[in-house]
């Protein structure tokens, strides 16, 4: 891309100096560039920083930076979403920053104020602290979801948590609404024991019963769409899979076990996650101590610290230990745990910090580096990765 723009820079010299323009004059020339060249370059901007900067050069590259020009279907790195903050306004702020240049965009997003945030495919998945009420919002265009409140689930009084806030464990998009309307949202429910799942248009959530065992007393971990399948990974480390298309109604769902996790099951396992890379499924463990709030801690921050109660060591500067990677072969049933990852990063959240458990685990030789240096806390929604998208 720097090629491209030095070459339109010559091209733009060469042309102004044969006009017989002075520099001054061939630089005030770069807003009356052609729109069809300026819209060129726009669609070959994948970062949305650059994009951003694009379109507040001047009113006629501004005009060009629309939604037809930008292609929201590239993949780009996750921005880490801070902590929310409120300015002097009081008025709430999110601050994003980019592990690509170290850039840090403000964005106010007042309707993600006070509430827990869950993230897929660029949108979030909104709870509200005090009523437990849910939303999907696009924070870069502001479109916002109204989803049925967490009450219409099965048996919600039964199995509904202490904080509304975390009825929801995960929540996972099949597509984006961006693109579609024919998309469906996945979610662990019920103190992980469920999953459940929203259609455009359903007034209520829908509860997956599995053919042939209801998995009642099962904790899921994660969940990943993948070629247009969900995998759901359990607390024994089980990782099975079934169709969004056979999500219908209140019928049993078939589903298969793709693979169980070389592990002996006494091995306590602090955290399971299930990530794609370059079309291959991945299972990773995360080994760690507990960082537990005190109860004289719960309403204000920073966080403390706290080591398990077996362990005398209070020297820790992150809670993550450890981390162990499987790579899921579908076709053979199996997991095989590996260490080579090559230029691949896996991009990770983990609540329990509030955000004090962050940084980059090289895999190869154990090392954990801070990758934000700032401070950025919070008990109930902490810093998470958001797909930077513009609609």
């Amino acid at each position: 891309m720097a090629q491209e723009l030095n070459y339109l820079y010559a091209a733009a010299g060469m042309e102004t100096a044969a006009s017989g323009f002075s520099m001054e004059q061939e630089l005030a020339d770069w807003s009356e560039l052609q729109y069809d060249l300026l819209a060129l370059i726009a669609r070959r901007l994948n970062l949305i920083e650059d994009y951003l900067n694009f379109g507040s050069v001047c009113k006629s590259w501004h005009s060009v930076s629309t939604k037809d020009n930008f292609n929201n279907y590239l993949c780009r790195a996750p921005w880490l979403m801070l902590a929310e903050e409120e300015d002097d306004d009081g008025n709430s702020i999110r601050k994003f920053f980019s592990l690509y240049n170290g850039m840090i965009l403000n964005k106010r997003i007042p309707k993600a104020r006070r509430k827990r945030c869950m993230e897929s495919m660029g949108w979030l998945i909104m709870i509200g602290e005090e009523e437990g009420e849910i939303s999907m919002l696009h924070p870069f265009s502001g479109v916002e979801i109204e989803l049925p409140h967490q009450n219409t689930t099965v048996e919600y009084n039964r199995y509904r948590t202490g904080l509304k806030m975390y009825f929801f464990y995960k929540a996972v998009l099949s597509s984006s609404p961006s693109h579609t309307s024919d998309y469906i949202l996945v979610v662990i429910e019920g103190a992980f024991k469920f999953l459940s799942f929203w259609r455009p248009g359903d007034i209520r959530w829908t509860r997956l019963k599995f053919q042939g065992t209801d998995r009642v007393g099962t904790a899921f971990y994660d969940l990943i769409y993948f070629n247009g399948q969900i995998y759901a990974l359990d607390y024994s480390g089980i990782l099975i899979v079934f169709d969004v298309a056979d999500a219908v109604g209140t019928q049993p769902t078939k589903y298969h076990i793709v693979a169980h996790m070389p592990l002996p099951p006494q091995l306590r396992r602090e955290q399971l996650y299930i990530v794609e890379s370059l079309g291959s499924l991945f299972v990773i463990l995360r080994d760690g101590v507990h960082l537990r709030l005190p109860k004289d801690d719960r309403d204000r921050i920073p966080l403390k610290l706290i080591p398990d109660d077996d362990d005398d060591d209070d020297d820790y500067t992150y809670g993550t230990t450890n981390f162990r990677v499987f790579q899921v072969d579908s076709a053979a049933g199996i997991m095989t745990e590996t260490r080579e990852l090559g230029d691949t990063t896996f991009f990770l959240a983990y609540e329990e910090g509030g955000g004090l458990d962050m940084g980059v685990f090289n895999l190869a030789d154990g090392s954990i580096q801070p990758h934000y240096n700032g401070v950025s806390l919070s008990r109930f929604c902490p810093p998470t990765w958001v797909t930077p998208t513009l609609y």
